[in-house]
């Protein structure tokens, strides 16, 4: 990319945009646009036709969009079918209209088929039924990874898709009960440590295996990718590594300094049994993750601690 090129991070306010961010900066790109959602509702065809016609940016990191755990996509499946569905088909056909000259779209590894083959190849898209707990979150995704492969192929439009692992990091949503499960369990343990609570109770039985990749390496792709990364294929990102979710918890308590114990709930759902990406084709292009689960973990937890006013509201 041109480093005198305007560049939009649409939902820069959230996990991964706010990491993209970071990113582009840090690589010294200094026309960065963005927007918060109540001064550009993404939802609003009209205001997104609005923002690019004015705006003009030449390239788009698509990293908005309405996202939450089990108990999210359970409890509001109308809500995350929509809000997804707009925002990307909004942004993606005015971004075409415009003339913006690549756009890059997040999509998610919650995508693939509820027994695709593990590590899951790329090609594993549609090969089967998705897991029921989020299938409408992996709809409109799927739709998006659609738009984007129909724009290029209709209209040359550059356009590519990335499918990262599970994210956590600095900027998560730690919502108790909206939230994914590192936050989610850091939160828990957190409230535990203080209350001087002699358990916490984990949804599920822990036997899931699950693999997490640090938001800052999810940015440092995307942005490689950007730069370097021109096919309709889709394109998986992650570390490679998994874990239990029992073992999970066991290191989040770490971090949080929660010696308590932890009882698993096996009432409660565990989603899909294992998923871990194939990240073949990117480590052949030469990408490596950088940042441990441990650390990581363990800066993400300092950065709670200096947010946490703001999660008590």
């Amino acid at each position: 990319m041109d480093h005198a090129a305007s560049i939009y991070v649409a939902g820069h306010g959230g996990l991964v945009g706010a990491a993209i961010l970071r990113a582009l900066q840090d690589r010294g790109y200094p026309h960065l646009l963005t927007h918060r959602h109540a001064t550009l509702d993404l939802t609003n065809q009209a205001a997104v036709n609005g923002f690019f016609a004015t705006e003009r940016p030449e390239y788009v990191f698509l990293a908005a969009a309405k996202v939450g755990g089990i108990h999210a996509n359970d409890n509001y499946p109308a809500d995350f079918i929509r809000d997804n569905l707009l925002i990307q088909t909004n942004v993606i056909d005015a971004a075409y209209r415009h003339g913006v000259k690549k756009l890059l779209f997040l999509g998610s590894s919650c995508i693939y088929p509820r027994h695709a083959p593990q590590p899951i190849p790329e090609e594993a898209l549609l090969s089967g039924p998705l897991e029921p707990t989020n299938e409408w979150y992996a709809v409109a995704k799927i739709a998006g990874i659609k738009m984007c492969q129909a724009y290029r192929r209709q209209h040359g439009f550059s356009a590519i898709a990335l499918m990262p692992t599970n994210l956590y990091g600095p900027g998560d949503n730690f919502h108790p009960t909206h939230s994914h499960v590192v936050p989610a369990l850091m939160r828990r343990f957190h409230e535990a440590k203080e209350a001087d609570l002699p358990e916490v109770v984990v949804w599920g039985t822990g036997q899931p295996l699950r693999e997490f990749l640090h938001v800052d390496d999810l940015a440092e792709a995307a942005c490689f990718l950007m730069e370097c990364y021109d096919e309709e294929r889709i394109i998986n990102i992650g570390t490679g590594d998994e874990l239990p979710i029992r073992v999970l918890a066991t290191q989040v308590a770490e971090a949080v300094g929660y010696q308590g114990s932890i009882r698993f709930d096996a009432t409660k759902p565990d989603g899909i049994p294992r998923k871990l990406v194939d990240t073949s084709r990117l480590l052949a292009m030469g990408w490596r993750p950088r940042i441990g689960l441990r650390e990581g973990l363990a800066s993400t937890y300092r950065w709670f601690l200096e947010h946490q006013e703001k999660f008590r509201r």
